[in-house]
């Protein structure tokens, strides 16, 4: 069993090199053994639309079925779904079946004891007790059960629409999400331009992550040609939310951040705030000066859940478009309930989206960027960088990977926990000081990887 599919926190690899069906019945078995052993005897499996989850599925359903563990089959849903599942029926926990924004070839994992998903050194357990070949035995019952509906009631009732009419373009990029968004829009009477929201799981249109600028080209023209005041559009299992303006301007998650925060800090005085230490200055301070309390954490959706729970936060947010609400809800991603806010919110306000958006302070920033970097690499050229910047005397936050802090900007390296690359992120005062810092992180960059 390849090892490096354990990330930091979920399990995903490419189908038949790292998930053949022997290793994912093993996998299975070890993930019933280490949900028993804590207690769970009831459990609920999702998956996603891609063209291996069905037959993943049933692997899985076995292998958990032996170890004595009674499964709710909730078929092919979002994540979002997975996680209302795990709150709505008479479960311990659960499987997700989903490689969130990985291309087709790629499947996963997500693993939940009780309410959270396990990460970590949580995560590793599972490859040991795998390897170990000490497993549980049992004989669970099996039965089938839908939560779509009931989640699109929940959405429905919990979202409050003001006076002012919102015209919203939806790219579901063939993914889970693009029905349900609908029936929930169709539901609200949001008027709203439906785009690749069928389920097609090879993903034809384009790569299903709203966070790359290339896969948000059509909900951009879509935006403009039909007059919409915002486009949304979700990642292959919907816990990843993309936005765009009226002028085709992609509005990362930090800035919604922004948003969300200062409408919850109206009725939520003092309220706490996690976002990831790729979001930008401006975020910090904002939350600051609408009277909030902004924490810098971890990117990765187990590790912001559980620092969520930590501190009592109302709300996190990722860069990626991960949006986690506690405020009125449970406090996981879920990309579909965030869009649904944000046509809330913009139904609730005498300004439009991009005035709103022209109104918050500027910086000039570089967007997400990938480095394609060997699994057995990253993380030692993350080390050395943190290394050289210490010793340099520089502002260094490892919390994730090295953010150095400069009087007029800030640079980023950290590995990716679902990718081999490097993810990078730079900003800065002026277009000049951005090309200074990026420059000086490119070249110790590439130095290091040529010693490595």
């Amino acid at each position: 069993m390849n090892k490096s599919i354990f990330r930091e926190y979920d399990i995903r690899g490419i189908v038949e090199r790292d998930l053949n069906d022997e290793d994912v019945y093993t996998l299975s078995r070890a993930m019933g053994t280490y949900l028993s052993e804590r207690g769970a005897k009831n459990l609920s499996v999702g998956r996603d639309c891609r063209p291996s989850s069905d037959h993943l599925s049933e692997v899985v359903i076995r292998g958990l079925s032996e170890c004595g563990l009674n499964v709710t089959d909730i078929g092919v849903v979002p994540t979002p779904v997975f996680y209302f599942s795990l709150f709505e029926l008479n479960v311990d926990g659960g499987v997700m079946i989903t490689a969130s924004h990985n291309p087709s070839e790629y499947n996963g994992f997500k693993v939940a004891l009780g309410r959270s998903t396990i990460y970590g050194a949580e995560i590793l357990k599972l490859y040991d007790i795998a390897t170990s070949g000490r497993f549980s035995s049992g004989k669970g019952d099996l039965r089938s059960q839908g939560v779509t509906e009931r989640y699109i009631d929940y959405v429905v009732n919990n979202i409050r629409l003001g006076d002012r009419k919102i015209r919203v373009a939806v790219d579901g990029g063939n993914g889970t999400g693009g029905p349900v968004a609908v029936e929930i829009l169709r539901r609200l009477g949001v008027e709203f331009e439906p785009l690749y929201c069928d389920m097609d799981g090879r993903f034809p249109n384009h790569h299903p992550d709203p966070t790359l600028v290339e896969a948000m080209q059509d909900l951009i023209r879509l935006v403009k040609e039909k007059d919409c005041e915002i486009g949304v559009g979700y990642d292959g299992d919907s816990d990843r939310l993309g936005v765009v303006d009226r002028r085709g301007n992609i509005v990362w998650g930090d800035q919604l951040m922004i948003i969300f925060a200062r409408e919850i800090l109206k009725e939520k005085k003092g309220a706490t705030f996690i976002a990831e230490v790729k979001c930008s200055k401006v975020l910090y301070d904002e939350i600051r000066k609408a009277g909030g309390n902004p924490i810098m954490w971890r990117t990765g959706h187990s590790l912001i859940k559980a620092k969520m729970k930590e501190v009592g936060a109302e709300l996190a947010g990722e860069m990626s478009g991960h949006m986690f609400f506690a405020n009125r809800y449970f406090g996981y991603d879920d990309a579909i309930y965030a869009s649904m806010r944000l046509i809330e919110l913009l139904s609730r306000s005498n300004k439009s989206f991009d005035t709103i958006i022209d109104e918050l302070p500027k910086m000039r920033s570089t967007p997400e960027i990938r480095f394609d970097m060997p699994d057995d690499k990253k993380f030692r050229i993350v080390d050395r960088l943190k290394e050289y910047f210490k010793s340099s005397g520089y502002q260094v936050i490892d919390i994730d990977g090295v953010r150095v802090t400069f009087e007029d900007g800030w640079g980023l390296v950290r590995a990716s926990n679902t990718q081999p690359a490097l993810v990078l992120r730079f900003e800065a005062e002026t277009d000049e000081r951005l090309n200074e810092i990026k420059n000086m992180f490119m070249t110790k960059l590439d130095e290091f990887k040529r010693s490595i």
